[in-house]
Order: C-alpha cells, then sequence, then structure tokens
C-alpha cells in the first residue's frame, strides 16, 4: 500500500526579509541537506561524530540557534517547512559559524521515516506542535500513537524525547500515551518547570501573556 501521510501542520506563506533570503542563497549549502528516499550517513554531515538530536518544527529558529550554539558536543539535524524560519536560522547560525547544525527542509515524518536509521538520534525535540484544537483536526496532531513508534524507533536505548506544550489537553494526551508504552518511562513529573535546555520561545512568551501554562514533558526509551 502507497505511504499517503497525513499533514500535521499548515504552510504558512510568509514573506522572505532579503536578510532570509540572502541567508538562503549564500549560505543555505552549508546548511541545508536535500530531502531524499534514502538513509543519511552520519559522516557526511558533520566535521565531528558526537550525539544527534533531532528538532521538528523550529518556527523562526531562535531558541534552536541557542540551543546548538550551547551544546557544541552535539550534532543537530532540525526540520520545518517555512521559508522565513529557514533563513533566519540560516542567518543566525552562519554569522556565529556554527558546524553542528543541518537543516532539512521538509516534513519532519517523511525525515524520519526515509531518512533516518533505527536508533540514530540521542534526542527528539518537539516544541509548540500545532494542537490542532477543533476535535475534528485532531487526526493531525503530530504526537499521536503510529508517529510515536515512529520517534521511538529512531532514538537509541537511553535516549530522550523532549515535548512542550501549552495546550493541556494535548499535554495530558501525551503523557498518557507515553504511560502506555514499555519502552519509554517519563523522567519527570514536574511539567510545568521548564528545563535548562530549553531557552524560551517567542511563541511560550507570547502563550503565557495570554495566561497559558507551559508543560515540558520529557521520558527516556528503553
Amino acid at each position: 500500500m502507497e505511504y499517503k501521510p497525513i499533514r500535521t501542520y499548515v504552510k504558512r506563506q510568509g514573506r522572505l526579509t532579503k536578510a532570509q533570503k540572502i541567508a538562503i542563497e549564500v549560505n543555505g549549502k552549508s546548511f541545508l541537506i536535500e530531502f531524499k528516499e534514502e538513509l543519511l550517513q552520519e559522516e557526511q554531515l558533520f566535521l565531528t561524530e558526537q550525539p544527534i538530536c533531532f528538532e521538528i518544527g523550529f518556527g523562526m529558529g531562535g531558541a534552536t540557534h541557542k540551543i546548538a550554539q550551547n551544546n557544541s558536543d552535539t550534532n543537530y539535524i532540525v526540520t520545518d517547512v517555512h521559508q522565513p524560519g529557514i533563513g533566519n536560522l540560516i542567518k543566525l547560525s552562519n554569522a556565529d559559524n556554527l558546524t553542528n547544525i543541518k537543516i532539512i527542509p521538509h516534513d519532519a515524518l517523511e525525515v524520519l521515516r526515509f531518512m533516518i536509521k533505527d536508533s540514530f538520534l540521542s534526542k527528539v525535540n518537539i516544541f509548540f506542535p500545532d494542537p490542532w484544537h477543533k476535535k475534528r483536526h485532531n487526526k493531525r496532531r503530530l504526537v499521536n500513537n503510529e508517529n510515536l513508534n515512529l520517534i521511538i524507533s529512531k532514538l537509541v536505548d537511553g535516549g530522550i524525547l523532549h515535548i512542550a506544550t501549552d495546550w493541556e489537553p494535548y499535554a495530558l494526551e501525551i503523557i498518557e500515551a507515553i504511560k502506555t508504552r514499555d519502552n519509554l518511562t517519563l523522567i519527570t513529573n514536574n511539567f510545568h518547570e521548564r528545563p535548562d535546555c530549553r531557552p524560551e520561545t517567542k511563541y511560550e512568551s507570547r502563550g503565557m501573556r495570554l495566561g497559558h501554562e507551559v508543560w515540558d514533558i520529557l521520558a527516556t526509551k528503553g
């Protein structure tokens, strides 16, 4: 049967600034990886072999840039489909000469399915995925049972899954889904304390001003 994914995002047609456009055109070759239906080889990506973190959706890239900048002992493969954010992350990363970050401008689930080897990733970050509030849209949520199985298969034993959301029903659904799995274990019960490894995002700041409580959910494989 042909694989037909359910899209978990809406592709926003944001306008590229001049700086973002130049970053993609001039420096994109240093950071962008083309989507292909073939497995990535780590030695083709980074200068040094070290643990790999995979991020699904990075918005405008500010938090992702800080994480990669502050953790030079980790390599980052990050995915998003929105050109302004891609351009901005390239601009930020190039300005700081980061060599531990690569961007795949494609659907993250397809990247995981076709390009990432099993037991390859030390961590997966999913920060503020679209909660798809309406019940009829719940099937489009990124974190569901099928996608969790895919993500878990790509983590090494002891690897970390870190999900942040400001939508309580979604957070509770994610927590329950994790609890039903023998190969995932929650490693925190204080879901409202932001860990040091995750910088505050612009989206998060806006949500907190609106009174939204943020949930940080961390689990380990094994």
